[in-house]
């Protein structure tokens, strides 16, 4: 539906100043302020705790929201009477958008696109060294000192890539795997078979996933039922030598079985995320050799979060035009986004 707002609506800025600094870069910033007045105060822990910002809560069309944002109450939404759009610079808005705002007729925009697209192409890259296990065979490099024979190296040729979720993420990764000679499976329980086959894969059940896969990338979210998802039985599935993936939240893994089986020397992980982050420092993830860890940094960082920043003013852009917004997230999508 077109918004009725004004050719140039009202934009308070919800967000930390950090974050303001590293979504609105200056050329986005400008482009920003071609089609918007954007107010000079914003919220800070709270929308309704400075009287100045309750105050200019009432004049507000918009609010571009980002990392740093206080929660989006019912309340928030009664001082704000104009607004028509929270566009959210930023992944999810699950946690702070109330659902009052969805029943109110309020479109709510994110940015979540953009900064899945940095998870999937790390993710991709990671898949690929992993079928030559370049992550084991460095540290055994640098442990012995001297070269490992590589000749064992199953490699990528013809090789099982699952795919644990048909996230945004998840189907990004599908669909830049088409570019390499791998069998592709995914499972899901929201996913069609016809939709799987649009990405270049095939749907399997979750136990069919685990049991083929000789590289098993995790991108389901993080919801009650998916904590503990990756369980003892399904690490046991795994075949001798495969490799996990987790690029999504570290709690979808049980943490004590994927220790007992990486200390096993049975497979292989790469994690991006771990169950605590950070880990303790007498973690044994931090010390075995078969065990590849990144600071959670898969998602956007430095120049990426930009790409964050000018998705959320084109959608600003479309709706100062009365356009439809382009990255819409629904009231139904609540219950199974992270």
């Amino acid at each position: 539906m077109a918004s009725t707002t004004a050719a140039r609506p009202t934009v308070m800025l919800a967000m930390n100043e950090s974050s303001r600094a590293r979504v609105l870069v200056p050329q986005v910033r400008a482009r920003l302020e071609r089609v918007a007045t954007v107010l000079p105060i914003g919220p800070g822990d709270a929308f309704l705790a400075d009287p100045e910002v309750r105050k200019a809560l009432g004049e507000v069309d918009a609010l571009l929201t980002g990392w740093g944002c206080p929660s989006i109450t019912p309340e928030v939404l009664d001082a704000a009477p104009r607004l028509r759009a929270i566009i959210h610079a930023a992944g999810s808005v699950k946690h702070f958008v109330d659902p009052a705002a969805f029943e109110r007729g309020i479109q709510v925009s994110s940015a979540v696109v953009a900064n899945a697209l940095p998870v999937a192409e790390f993710t991709v890259a990671t898949i690929i060294l992993s079928g030559k296990r370049a992550f084991r065979l460095s540290a055994e490099y640098k442990l012995s000192k001297h070269r490992p024979d590589p000749s064992n190296v199953p490699g990528n040729y013809g090789s099982t890539v699952g795919l644990l979720g048909a996230s945004r993420i998840g189907r990004m990764v599908a669909e830049r795997l088409r570019a390499f000679d791998l069998e592709v499976l995914i499972s899901d329980p929201y996913l069609s078979e016809a939709q799987a086959a649009e990405l270049g894969a095939s749907l399997v059940d979750l136990d069919t996933l685990f049991t083929r896969s000789d590289i098993l990338s995790v991108h389901a979210p993080l919801l009650p039922e998916t904590v503990g998802l990756v369980d003892a039985r399904l690490l046991g599935l795994l075949r001798d030598g495969s490799v996990l993936i987790n690029t999504a939240r570290g709690r979808i893994v049980d943490a004590d079985a994927l220790i007992a089986e990486c200390r096993s020397g049975r497979i292989d992980a790469v994690l991006d995320v771990t169950d605590p982050e950070p880990l303790r420092p007498d973690s044994p993830l931090l010390e075995l050799p078969n065990v590849f860890l990144t600071p959670h940094l898969a998602g956007a960082v430095g120049n990426e979060v930009a790409r964050l920043g000018e998705l959320a003013v084109g959608e600003m852009e479309r709706f100062a035009a009365g356009a439809p917004l382009r990255h819409v997230i629904t009231a139904a999508e609540l219950g199974r986004i992270a």
